[in-house]
């Protein structure tokens, strides 16, 4: 059975980049309570790419002031991250997290969040 990962890349204004990562540790914890067995986010540092390959910015439309979250949450299996995101979904602690993704000044644009799951095909 092969691991299996879902992936989230979000462009986010530079300066919710602090407050995003206050909601990510807590988002963290609750995916890992419901069977994650990793979570990890990483934020852009290094996004220039030589002539000829396509960058993150000019394939996600990343604008002057926004950065680039890239989220990994690992599972068992593919059923078992189907069944762990579940259990997240319908927890309350969820719905708790994501105040400041409502409203008129969201903390990022939900439209522009790119999602998939994938199995993992080598591991070294």
């Amino acid at each position: 059975m092969s691991k299996y990962v879902d992936i989230y890349l979000l462009p986010i204004p530079d300066n919710n980049v602090e407050d995003y990562r206050k909601m990510a540790e807590a988002a963290g914890k609750l995916f890992r309570k419901h069977g994650a067995l990793t979570y990890r986010e990483y934020v852009a540092s290094d996004l220039k790419v030589p002539d000829g390959i396509m960058s993150f910015p000019t394939a996600l439309d990343i604008k002057d002031g926004e950065t680039l979250i890239y989220a990994a949450v690992e599972f068992e299996s593919e059923e078992h991250g189907n069944e762990s995101m579940a259990k997240i979904m319908a927890d309350p602690e969820l719905g708790a997290g994501m105040e400041d993704m409502s409203g008129d000044d969201p903390m990022f644009d939900m439209k522009r969040m790119i999602y998939g799951g994938f199995r993992v095909l080598v591991n070294v």
